[in-house]
């Protein structure tokens, strides 16, 4: 920070024109090459350095900084705002936003942005893929094959049938949903939990995820990230799921007790798992890497070429918007102050 002491945040309406005008963005974390090229080329933005020179760097440009455009990976912390103090808007490049202090970015005025309804569809299929996967036991066939093992050790053993399963969903949101729709096709039984019941869902609504859990075959995780859903799959969840049921998780890694799936995984208490994020991504449990009734994808929910170019034209979007009105496309949290 400079040596004079920064406005507080009840002081900005005083100088709001002399920051936003200046309209300086700033990147915090990776992001997709195009996307970072652009914010460069037509926003002159940096990004945050993440070694020793980030407070230097933070102490001479952070109270210009009127914008950041981060990824439900990195995010923007309290600490990180209070280095902004001009801070209108954090957008993100994602669905999720769960890395960043939404309830202190509401206190301050700052709005928040996320890339919603655009990848609802990938994340959806990638949800079935995985489902498909972990009970047919495709990908460990694929790994027999081309070790040889077919020739030397003969068939690999039977595996579990996908249609009429019965299948509970934790989030039934967009992305809960839309899985929901694609398992009609399989003429699956769905059940879901949510926090408040779905008016006018075809589904059978559970009112705990202990319940939901101990009724279905396979459950799949396609809730929120953050504080309040952490652990929400703990392992209460994952042993009434028991020792013939499957896990999906295409949410956060947070939302699942990892360690407890780990243990479970391993002593048969779950018969297996499909797997599209983890907790201290992109480290994963080495158990789980030797596990044959484990699918493991690198966080791909929304990895295709056209929903990414339509997540990074909506960050684009938002971003825009919000340096030239001061409003956002996709609010998660409406900026408290306009534009000038």
């Amino acid at each position: 920070m400079t040596n004079a002491t920064a406005p507080g945040r009840d002081d900005l309406k005083s100088v709001t024109a002399q920051r936003v005008t200046a309209g300086t963005v700033l990147q915090v974390g990776p992001l997709k090459p195009s996307l970072s090229a652009t914010l460069a080329s037509e926003w002159s933005a940096a990004t945050l350095p993440t070694g020793p020179e980030r407070a230097g760097f933070l102490a001479e440009h952070g109270p210009a900084v009127t914008a950041v455009v981060t990824s439900g990976r990195t995010g923007v912390d309290a600490d990180l705002m209070a280095a902004l103090p001009h801070l209108g808007a954090i957008v993100h490049f994602g669905v999720g936003y769960d890395t960043t202090d939404v309830e202190r970015a509401r206190e301050l005025g700052i709005g928040v942005s996320n890339t919603p309804d655009v990848l609802t569809d990938c994340v959806a299929d990638t949800a079935v893929g995985l489902l498909i996967d972990t009970l047919r036991g495709f990908s460990a066939a694929d790994r027999y094959v081309r070790a040889g093992r077919w020739v030397s050790e003969g068939n690999v053993p039977l595996t579990r049938k996908v249609s009429g399963r019965r299948v509970g969903i934790i989030g039934l949101g967009r992305i809960g949903s839309a899985i929901a729709t694609r398992l009609e096709a399989f003429r699956c039984d769905i059940a879901y939990f949510n926090r408040n019941q779905v008016p006018d869902s075809p589904y059978r609504y559970v009112p705990s995820a202990v319940e939901l859990a101990a009724s279905v075959d396979v459950l799949i995780v396609a809730a929120a990230g953050g504080a309040g859903t952490r652990h929400l799959v703990g392992r209460d969840v994952l042993e009434a799921l028991g020792p013939d049921g499957y896990l999906i998780n295409v949410a956060r890694g947070s939302v699942v007790d990892e360690q407890a799936l780990v243990e479970l995984l391993g002593n048969g208490g779950l018969a297996g798992a499909g797997l599209d994020v983890f907790t201290a991504e992109p480290e994963v449990p080495a158990a789980l890497l030797a596990a044959d009734n484990v699918v493991l994808l690198p966080h791909v929910g929304s990895g295709t070429v056209e929903t990414r170019a339509a997540m990074e034209a909506l960050t684009l979007r938002n971003l825009a918007e919000y340096l030239e009105s001061g409003t956002l496309t996709t609010a998660v949290v409406e900026p408290g102050r306009a534009v000038r």
